[in-house]
């Protein structure tokens, strides 16, 4: 996934109202953003720190600005860099899956976006032979604990718990239910469920996993074009902990 225009380098002041972020640009200016993640960005949400935003034209819209990564310190003096646009891990995975790059998941066909289920709604649905479909949810994974591991939920996530419960129910009625970690951070490495989180939701995936969820975790490419992030795509395989505990 290619970002729609040439993004611009500053250094994020502070986020607040959810939806809005204080940005000093690298000429000096002084700029708000929306910041285009509903989560409480636990880990990501780091003032000081370089960050990215992308640039529109678009009269229509009251924020001239979108904030679309941040560069994180890791603890061997590195950076990493990391997506906080929730919006772009769809894009991400579908792109993913249209070009057969998830070898999991390769082979099937008719890739529908936002496929609707009793009582809910999952990021895709795959077709398969004799009428048993692939349903795929997408979650994207930032926050990166002081063990190392990426963990999810970022906080409480009662939306996220009766979407493993949906996949369970497909998987009980002989479908494929798939939930996929898109990890936008390049410093995590392995995903855990986030039961120092969110207890409930932890307790539930390993439940809905020998249900028959089938749970994949990729990392994420970040492209660069002369020190400058230009695009970003899904990467390698990363291991996936159910059993887990930050506090071990």
């Amino acid at each position: 996934m290619d970002y729609p225009e040439p993004l611009v380098p500053g250094v994020l002041l502070r986020r607040y109202k959810r939806f809005l972020a204080d940005v000093r640009l690298d000429d000096g200016r002084e700029v708000v953003a929306h910041c285009p993640n509903t989560g409480s960005m636990r880990a990501v949400n780091v003032p000081g720190c370089r960050v990215w935003l992308a640039p529109s034209n678009d009269p229509r819209r009251k924020l001239a600005w979108t904030w679309e990564l941040i560069e994180l310190p890791q603890p061997d003096g590195s950076t990493a860099l990391a997506s906080v646009h929730t919006g772009r891990a769809n894009r991400i995975v579908e792109e993913a899956l249209a070009a057969g790059r998830v070898q999991e998941l390769a082979g099937a066909g008719g890739l529908k976006r936002e496929a609707r289920v009793e009582g809910a709604r999952l990021d895709f649905r795959l077709e398969g032979d004799a009428g048993v479909a692939t349903y795929v949810e997408v979650k994207q994974v930032t926050l990166r604990e002081v063990d190392g591991h990426g963990y999810f939920p970022d906080a409480v996530s009662e939306r996220g718990r009766k979407h493993l419960e949906t996949l369970a129910g497909l998987a009980a009625e002989g479908h494929r239910a798939v939930l996929l970690f898109c990890v936008a951070h390049e410093g995590i490495s392995a995903v855990a469920p986030a039961a120092h989180l969110d207890p409930a939701y932890a307790a539930t995936l390993r439940r809905v996993i020998e249900e028959g969820v089938e749970v994949l975790a990729r990392g994420c490419r970040f492209e660069l074009s002369q020190g400058r992030p230009v695009g970003v795509a899904l990467g390698e395989a990363l291991p996936v902990v159910p059993g887990r505990d930050l506090a071990r």
